[in-house]
């Protein structure tokens, strides 16, 4: 496989709190398991993050403890910094967005903008909060959605059903802050024309999809931001703490938070060229057009991501020599919940990753997490699935592999690995099925499908036990040494696959392995091949995972709030649900939709009429069996189009614990066509 030069990137938190799990799951675990297995292959590759220090929650909280916001920062930049030390992160750089080089950098950025003449400065109306005496971000205004009745939307856009609309548009507008109705007062800022660039942020999304194939739920973001059209927006904000705006009349303004914070990812590396007495590194990153850079994000950065940092690097490229890669891939997940519910630190729901690693090793954490990462949609962490991963995947398979093969090898070979002589049918499947894990796994991890890499690495371990089982070396040991010698080899060799393959997801683990088998990771390709030699020498093996006891799991959960309401479900009146014509339909053909891994093109009657519906449900149906069923429709949804193709209803389905969908069937003697009442 060819070598790359890989720049990745990780969202950087905010230095207002502690990172807790869900964090994890959304930006940096999946970062650093790709950044891992790009290592081992060889691949030259920088991985960047830094705390995002600026902004009015930064303020907030200084307010709150009546403490300056760098001692707000200091503190939580640091204690990030930890956790993610300890839950075994490898970033390159971790910055942090306070530090001169990065005010120069964002400065640098404004500056071009303005003598571009790109920036415009706009009077404009925004809510002012007299009782605190500040401006106050969208964040911190909370009202009613004037296009779709939420009761929790920002002040200028709705997070339940995506518009944006002037501030004064807003319905019963609150402050978050002082709990008052705010005013709308006149300032004066410099905007960003993002909506000049709509045309050229839809090409590029669009060439960037055809040649490497984005998430759908981020091509359903971006869909949602052209389809509102791009607007022109603020760069900067009327605030003490940031990036001083660089203009003689400009005091009492910073940089606007979602201008500089991206820029952290430039700076961060120009940071990192000086700590290696190289000034010119980054540019080795960022100005290679032959760089494959990957943006690791949650689904609420989007947008900042995919639409907003390219354009503000399109601008930048248009008048200087220095030409900026853009994002080859961001591959966001959604939100991890916990136990069922949204983590909310005003609630105590929840737990962070520096008290979660103080009680137990990171590796099953971050195996746990994952096996289960929100790669498509919501997913949850539970205590009691944390327990079962450790203890019957980890422990039980391969934790168990490893032991068995290493107390047979210490008793029968002195501790050295045995030649392979007399090889059955058995034993070269095995050694076959070897071989095809690196790429098998390799191929997985470069396409972000993470959990299915996971799934695929505790596979092979499942193989190896089944193998060791099947092979009977303690049985053959008396008989045919030579042959059990050949099973012991193999399995050795298993263990050294598993080791390699493992390490993006279980670092920690798979070193102990390694100083075991007395040897060293190798380059990932030749990761299935025979690379404990025989002859070599074993170290004394040791316990890898710990078995977790029910009573540690039931004193976690029992630690947990007793009284926690879940999160608010819209009511809808009789009158509305009447509104929706739920009927029975019979599905008359079915095929795969090319380029999807999940959509399926239907065709359905309703008694005489005939529809075409696109249904996400590739993953649990094979086409063929779908062909007679008798499911139920929503028969007036308005047509949309998925993939460009039209469809013309939605399928009900439900899904089990597993993950699978199950579409919603009428008996066989229901008349297609027949309203669900």
């Amino acid at each position: 496989m060819k070598k790359e030069k890989v720049l990745v990137t990780s969202a950087l938190p905010y230095a207002n709190g502690p990172i807790h799990l869900g964090h994890l799951s959304g930006a940096y675990l999946p970062a650093d398991i790709y950044v891992r297995y790009k290592r081992l292959n060889g691949d030259d590759i920088v991985y960047v993050c830094g705390s995002d220090e600026h902004g009015v929650p930064i303020t907030i909280s200084a307010d709150k403890e009546g403490v300056k916001p760098k001692e707000i920062i200091d503190r939580y930049h640091e204690q990030n910094k930890e956790a993610f030390y300890k839950f075994g992160m490898s970033f390159d750089i971790y910055s942090r967005t306070s530090l001169p080089i990065h005010h120069e950098t964002a400065k640098e950025f404004f500056l071009s903008y303005h003598k571009q003449g790109i920036l415009n400065e706009q009077k404009s109306q925004q809510f002012f909060d007299e009782k605190a005496n500040m401006f106050l971000p969208d964040r911190y205004v909370e009202g009613t959605c004037p296009k779709c009745g939420y009761e929790e939307a920002r002040s200028d856009e709705c997070e339940k059903c995506g518009s944006l609309y002037d501030p004064s548009e807003l319905v019963n507008p609150k402050s978050k802050i002082s709990g008052q109705t705010p005013v709308l007062k006149e300032t004066s800022h410099w905007f960003f024309p993002l909506g000049k660039y709509q045309e050229r942020l839809e090409d590029y999304i669009k060439e960037m999809n055809l040649k490497y194939s984005w998430k759908e739920n981020v091509l359903q973001y971006c869909k949602g931001w052209f389809t509102d059209r791009l607007k022109d927006r603020a760069v900067t904000r009327d605030l003490d703490w940031g990036v001083k705006v660089p203009l003689d009349n400009a005091d009492g303004k910073v940089l606007y938070v979602w201008f500089e914070a991206v820029l952290g990812y430039i700076s961060a590396t120009k940071e990192l060229s000086m700590q290696q007495n190289n000034p010119e590194l980054w540019k080795k990153y960022w100005l290679d057009e032959n760089t494959k850079y990957i943006a690791f994000i949650g689904k609420d950065n989007v947008v900042f991501h995919t639409i907003i940092f390219p354009a503000m690097l399109m601008a930048w490229n248009d008048a200087s020599n220095e030409k900026f890669v853009l994002p080859q891939n961001v591959p966001a997940n959604e939100f991890l919940n916990f136990e069922g519910k949204k983590f909310s630190k005003s609630r105590g729901w929840g737990i962070d990753v520096i008290d979660f690693i103080s009680k137990y090793p990171a590796d099953p954490l971050r195996y746990t997490l994952a096996a289960n990462l929100p790669e498509a949609k919501d997913t949850d962490f539970y205590w009691k699935e944390f327990q079962a991963r450790n203890n019957s995947e980890l422990a039980d398979i391969f934790g168990n592999f490893v032991n068995r093969t290493f107390t047979f090898a210490l008793k029968h070979f002195d501790g050295k690995v045995p030649e392979r002589k007399n090889l059955k049918e058995i034993d070269n499947e095995m050694i076959s099925l070897l071989k095809t894990y690196p790429e098998k796994v390799g191929n997985l991890l470069e396409r972000f499908k993470i959990k299915e890499a996971v799934f695929e690495m505790m596979n092979l371990a499942r193989a190896g036990n089944k193998y060791f089982n099947d092979s009977e070396p303690w049985k053959l040991i008396k008989s045919d040494k030579d042959s059990a010698g050949t099973a012991i080899n193999v399995c050795l060799n298993t263990i050294f696959t598993l080791a390699e393959i493992f390490h993006p997801v279980i670092p920690m683990s798979s070193e102990k392995i390694f100083k075991m088998l007395n040897s060293k990771s190798v380059d990932w390709t030749d990761a299935g091949l025979e690379n404990i030699k025989p002859g070599h020498s074993l170290n004394q093996p040791e316990i890898l995972f710990t078995k977790i006891d029910d009573k540690e799991i039931e004193n976690e959960i029992n630690k947990l709030p007793a009284e926690i309401s879940s999160e608010p479900v819209d009511e809808i009146t009789y009158d509305e649900f009447k509104k929706i014509d739920l009927k029975v339909a019979k599905i008359t053909s079915a095929e795969k939709v090319e380029k999807s891994d999940k959509l399926l093109k239907l065709q359905v009657s309703i008694g005489n009429k005939k529809r075409q519906i696109v249904a996400g449900i590739a993953k649990s149906y094979e086409p063929e069996l779908l062909i007679n069923k008798k499911v139920i429709i929503v028969a007036n949804l308005k047509p949309a189009k998925l993939f460009g193709i039209e469809s013309q209803g939605m399928i009900l389905a439900v899904e089990d614990a597993d993950g699978k969908l199950n579409v919603l069937e009428a008996g066989v003697k229901v008349k297609e066509g027949t309203k669900v009442q």
